[in-house]
């Protein structure tokens, strides 16, 4: 039985095996991204809102805190699904739309509260 051609066929099989390799951590790669920017969103719309609750004290009428973080939100390429006004803080849930890969159809979500500084949570 002759072995002719048997490292073409183990080069390609390899080849194969490196490329799905490279693919899905491509794909891992674009869900970190995509989260680290849900994450930032998140964070900064918080701030936002916060921001605008601060201001809307002493007299000042101020501006809606959601509507502020859902302003910022929507500028860092997420969409706020909730806020919430907690006493002086502001929590809110961003979400940004994952990689679609396979089938993967999930967006990825990141929440984050703003509020004084100097208080105990």
């Amino acid at each position: 039985m002759s072995q002719r051609g048997a490292a073409t066929v183990l080069a390609v099989a390899m080849a194969g095996v490196l490329l799905l390799v490279g693919a899905a951590t491509g794909v891992v790669g674009a869900i970190v991204v995509a989260h680290r920017r849900a994450q930032a969103a998140a964070d900064l719309a918080a701030l936002a809102g916060a921001t605008s609750l601060a201001g809307a004290g002493a007299g000042h009428p101020g501006r809606d805190p959601c509507a502020a973080a859902a302003e910022v939100a929507t500028a860092n390429g997420a969409s706020l699904v909730t806020c919430v006004v907690e006493g002086s803080d502001v929590v809110v849930e961003v979400r940004v739309s994952g990689p679609r890969w396979l089938g993967q159809d999930r967006d990825l979500a990141a929440a984050a509260r703003a509020g004084p500084e100097g208080r105990s949570r």
